[in-house]
């Protein structure tokens, strides 16, 4: 009987352990959505929100910007980086490049920093799956645009952004142009009485939203962050921020 009782112990022990399985998640590179190489370039058709007439009238400027991976270096601790320049034209795409300054990307192997006008920002992140999220601004100051002279509060949280990945789209359309493989990379969405009904009262829009093409890289943004200032002891109501939504309409 107690055999019998060792052997049948030996058989369950056998099943489970038999049975037990460990599920391994593979993530795709980063490198997929953000591809990185000498020479590579993306263009966009940019309209970028802005207030004139003393802030308080509202335009939409349009042009193209050519952004183009010019060469690959060291930073200062020791990271490979890459220099990437950018020039802009106008929108029908009939004038020459002109240059409108650069940036830099640092790939790591769990994610993808840009910085841009000193600014560092986490743009991807591991693992590349829907759900998945990261503080994409943790490396940014308080009030991080106030030095450009934007005195708002749409970027006073702007530390505390969490990033995901939101959804993947097998397609994905925008102003005539069409996309495969597309992941949302979802970064904020608040606003207040927008669209403005009561004129008195304060009123914000902060959206940021990218959206990134495998082996072709950032095809879509939107980054809008204004306030509207009702200025009922001053002579006007009046803006104050910026916009910009960009789409890609060519690349190499």
């Amino acid at each position: 009987m107690r055999y019998r009782l060792c052997v049948l112990t030996i058989l369950l022990f056998s099943i489970f352990s038999c049975s037990k399985k460990t599920e391994e998640f593979v993530t795709e590179p980063l490198s997929d959505y953000m591809p990185l190489e000498v020479g590579k370039y993306i263009t966009y058709r940019i309209d970028s929100l802005v207030f004139t007439n003393f802030q308080r009238d509202i335009e939409t400027h349009s042009y193209q910007v050519k952004h183009m991976v010019d060469s690959e270096f060291k930073d200062n601790l020791g990271n490979t980086s890459y220099l990437i320049y950018r020039f802009l034209r106008n929108a029908e795409g009939t004038d020459d490049w002109v240059s409108n300054g650069s940036y830099y990307i640092t790939p790591f192997f769990d994610r993808i920093e840009v910085v841009e006008n000193n600014l560092r920002f986490v743009k991807l992140h591991a693992p590349v799956k829907e759900g998945s999220s990261w503080k994409g601004n943790k490396y940014l100051g308080t009030d991080p645009y106030y030095s450009f002279g934007y005195n708002f509060g749409n970027d006073d949280n702007m530390k505390n952004w969490e990033y995901r990945f939101d959804i993947f789209e097998p397609t994905f359309s925008y102003n005539g142009e069409n996309y495969t493989d597309v992941y949302t990379v979802e970064e904020e969405d608040a606003l207040k009485n927008v669209p403005i009904t009561d004129p008195a009262f304060i009123a914000f829009k902060t959206r940021a939203v990218e959206k990134y093409a495998k082996n072709v890289g950032l095809i879509y943004r939107q980054h809008e962050l204004w306030e509207y200032q009702p200025n009922t002891t001053g002579p006007d109501p009046y803006y104050i921020g910026f916009g910009v939504t960009m789409w890609m309409v060519d690349h190499n």
